[in-house]
């Protein structure tokens, strides 16, 4: 069993955000591994889609033994025992719980269903802000690029 390094990226815009992602967040911890540090929280609007909510977003860096599917199925596994509906169209919407994998130790994944980093993770400022809070010199292993730089090229909102 190896043990990685993990970031999860929480997110919710509807019901309780900031209780849903304590517990989130506790579940992880459980199936997952221990949560060795979490980003302050971070209120955005919705990205891709329009909605009249915002979401609270929050990275949390975890310890894993688990696979990279393990570790997936286990994030899909907390999605759906929260109430996680999903649009059968696939479009995005408000959800009560959202888990992105985002990093998975120095890993590049490409397979059906996870990729990572996460594919979008340099365009979206909700995702860099709190993974910025945790680990901010860290080095995207495609783009060569730090979070920090990443977040920075962004522009203005």
């Amino acid at each position: 069993m190896v043990e990685r390094e993990v970031v999860l990226l929480l997110g919710a815009d509807i019901g309780d955000p900031a209780k849903q992602l304590g517990e989130a967040e506790q579940a992880i911890g459980g199936r997952i591994g221990p949560v060795l540090a979490r980003s302050r929280d971070h209120w955005t609007k919705p990205w891709g889609f329009q909605a009249d909510t915002l979401f609270l977003n929050r990275t949390l860096l975890l310890a894993s033994t688990l696979d990279p599917g393990e570790l997936l199925r286990a994030c899909l596994g907390i999605e759906d025992d929260m109430g996680r509906v999903r649009p059968p169209d696939g479009r995005m919407a408000s959800r009560v719980i959202d888990i992105d994998i985002l990093l998975v130790g120095g890993e590049v994944i490409d397979a059906p269903g996870l990729a990572v980093p996460h594919p979008r993770l340099h365009l979206r400022r909700f995702a860099l802000a709190p993974l910025c809070d945790v680990l901010p010199a860290w080095e995207h292993p495609t783009l060569h690029r730090t979070a920090l730089q990443l977040l920075n090229a962004l522009p203005a909102e």
